[in-house]
Formats: structure tokens, C-alpha cells, sequence
């Protein structure tokens, strides 16, 4: 059964919310909405991805995360993910209580995939070109799908044989970051090209979906598409309509 994983942006700069949750209070009613709509997980981040973000330390994006992580992680043991590229505030997070790793760097550092074994943590492991998500943005160097898929079970592979399980781990083809508008509606369907494997797709709100991706329609079609090829997540920002949508398929 398809899941849906809300979006928590706690930013004050990402691109279809920045501010809106950008403090404790308002980011834990937030979650209780998600929730209440019909997210089955909730992923947090603290440092926008959109073209021309700034990139954050590792202290920066602790300062967003510290107050706000302990009350989420205590109210929904298990269902956070935390959206991070920094080694060292996953494992301040694991410290107050296991998080599902989401590194849309795509694990791209030797730090990272050791923090993960060591921890033996859940994880969603992303496709980016190289580590700087700014520059995937500016040079969109990746061009066909057999390029994520290589590129992912590549580094699935490495997980394995290090020591973390196949069942904790979920693949992300990383729609909208370093691929053309053509490539990332195709990889809509991703799960049809790696079949056996869990899916997550993440296009909410992106700019492939058009001039419209603000509103819901062009986001549900998206999803109808996903599911139709398999995924087993999607992570949304408008759980309420994609519950909709997933109630009406089921």
C-alpha cells in the first residue's frame, strides 16, 4: 500500500513554503496536520534545496533542528525522517532518538554511508550528480534513467556490503535535481525500472510539473502516475489531497 511522507520544511527560504514553519511551535502543529491528513512519515528539513539556496553549516542547520527534534521524535517514535547531508547532526539526532536518514546528496560521501551502517539506520538514499546541489541545479548533467538506476543500486550495493540490510533501505531517483524536465517526468515511473526495491517519489510542487505545480491537480496526476508504476512512497506537501487521491485508487 502506497504511504504518504508529509513535508516539513522548518526554512525560512525554500521555495513553495519558506517561513511558514520556521519555528518550534509552528512546525509542530505542522506535523500534527500532516498527521492528522494521512501521513504515515514525516520528513524534516532545515536547509532549502531550491535553485540559488544558500548551503548551511552543519552548526546552521543543528541551531533549526535542536528544539524541534526531541518534541517530534518523543510525540512519533519512528515516523520522522530528517533531510540532512551532515554526517554529524544525524548522529546528534540519533542520539535522541532513531531518525529515517533522507541525504538528497545521495549519500555521496564516505562519512555519511559509515554513519548510516554504524547506526544501522532506515534510510532513502537520493540520485544527485556529484555533492554540490547547486551546481546539479545550474548543470543538469544527467540524462537518461539508466543513469539513476546504475548510479543508485550502485550505492545501494555499497550499503549491503558494509552491513545494512536491503529492507532499510528505499530508492529516490532525485526528480528535479541535476536532470531535464523530459528525464524527471519520466522518472515519475521509476519504480518500474527497479523492480524488488522500495521507491519513494518526491515531485511536489517542482517546476517540471509547470507554470500550475503550485496547485494540487498537476501534483495528483503526478502521483497517479507514480503509484501506477509502483512507488511505495510519496512525499508530498499537500497530504490531505494526495489521501484523496490514494482513497479513490485503493
Amino acid at each position: 500500500m502506497v504511504k504518504l511522507v508529509g513535508i516539513l520544511n522548518v526554512t525560512p527560504d525554500s521555495f513553495s513554503d519558506g517561513g511558514k514553519y520556521f519555528g518550534t511551535v509552528k512546525a509542530l502543529a505542522r506535523a500534527d496536520k500532516l498527521f492528522n491528513d494521512g501521513a504515515a512519515l514525516i520528513d524534516v528539513g532545515a536547509e532549502s534545496t531550491r535553485p540559488g539556496a544558500d548551503l548551511l553549516s552543519d552548526e546552521e542547520e543543528w541551531d533549526r533542528l535542536s528544539k524541534l527534534l526531541p518534541r517530534l521524535l518523543q510525540k512519533y517514535p519512528g515516523k520522522i525522517s530528517l533531510d540532512s547531508h551532515h554526517p554529524e547532526n544525524i548522529r546528534k539526532a540519533y542520539a535522541i532518538g532513531p531518525v529515517i536518514v533522507n541525504d538528497v546528496t545521495g549519500m555521496n560521501t564516505p562519512e555519511m554511508i559509515d554513519v548510516v551502517v554504524q547506526l544501522q539506520a532506515n534510510c532513502i538514499i537520493s540520485q544527485l550528480p556529484g555533492t554540490d546541489i547547486q551546481l546539479a541545479h545550474q548543470t543538469m548533467p544527467i540524462t537518461t534513467i539508466e543513469q539513476v538506476v546504475e548510479d543508485l543500486l550502485t550505492k545501494e550495493a555499497i550499503l549491503i556490503e558494509k552491513g545494512l540490510s536491503k529492507n532499510k533501505i528505499v530508492l529516490d531517483p532525485g526528480i528535479g535535481f541535476g536532470k531535464t524536465p523530459e528525464l524527471n517526468n519520466q522518472l515519475l515511473e521509476f519504480a518500474k525500472y527497479v523492480p524488488g526495491h522500495k521507491v519513494m517519489i518526491g515531485y511536489s510542487r517542482k517546476r517540471f510539473l509547470g507554470e500550475n505545480r503550485m496547485e494540487l491537480e498537476p501534483n495528483l496526476e503526478a502521483g497517479r502516475i507514480a503509484v501506477a508504476a509502483g512507488a511505495d512512497y510519496l512525499r508530498v506537501h499537500d497530504v490531505a489531497g494526495h489521501k484523496q487521491l490514494l482513497d479513490g485508487i485503493n
